[in-house]
């Protein structure tokens, strides 16, 4: 579901699924993050991509808290997924420029 609002967002992300069924995104990121990232990935042994879908699991909690209601907030900790919502007009990446 956060992928998906997240698409909606903003089309530079790309998705496809897997042959096991995850979902693959492709997102930009400045040069500065990238580096960040290898290092992360070198100095705990890790793929790039496990320590990319470390971050995409931890941080969605604290993202959800911040932009969806209260009241889908607590279906989705609850296990529920609530049904898609009408699309809503695509406003600027909230982290442009940053």
């Amino acid at each position: 579901m956060v992928v998906e609002a997240l698409r909606a967002m903003n089309k530079e992300y790309a998705v496809k699924r897997t042959a096991w069924n995850k979902l693959v995104v492709a997102v930009r990121v400045n040069p500065q993050i990238e580096q960040r990232l290898r290092l992360l990935a070198e100095v705990t042994g890790r793929r790039q991509s496990f320590v990319l879908q470390q971050i995409i699991e931890s941080g969605s909690a604290a993202i959800e808290a911040t932009w969806l209601s209260p009241d889908v907030l607590s279906q989705v900790r609850s296990g529920l997924i609530p049904p898609r919502q009408e699309a809503r007009p695509v406003i600027s990446d909230l982290f442009d420029g940053h």
